[in-house]
């Protein structure tokens, strides 16, 4: 049998604190007091607007990060990004919470696996 998974209601501060659990991972607005910038390991995984949260740029895999452009209309090429390695995915699109909290993990992940060895140990 198969049982629906509850929908997750994205706004910025479940947005903020689904970042913010995950292991070493801290914010920041190093460029200007919106840009609210969540790293690990000193590395970007996630970039949002605090005054109007209507996207976030997370990294990807390039491979993947074209599959869901072409799957999903609320995935574009990271703006001021690097937009092989960088997605902004609009929060009120096609991508509900669940898949956005999954966008955040793949960023977390990738930034994980390319820290240092000492680095990633420290984050277990």
């Amino acid at each position: 049998m198969f049982l629906a998974q509850p929908t997750i209601d994205m706004d910025i501060e479940t947005f903020r604190l689904y970042c913010l659990a995950k292991p070493g991972a801290s914010e920041h607005l190093p460029f200007d007091d919106r840009t609210l910038v969540f790293k690990v390991g000193g590395k970007m995984f996630a970039l949002c607007d605090l005054e109007e949260f209507n996207s976030a740029n997370l990294k990807c895999d390039p491979e993947r990060a074209v599959e869901l452009r072409e799957q999903y209309d609320a995935v574009m090429p990271g703006y001021h990004m690097n937009k092989a390695h960088w997605n902004t995915v609009k929060v009120d699109g096609d991508v509900n919470g669940r898949m956005l909290q999954e966008l955040i993990d793949h960023s977390y992940e990738l930034i994980v696996s390319s820290l240092p060895k000492r680095e990633r140990e420290k984050l277990c």
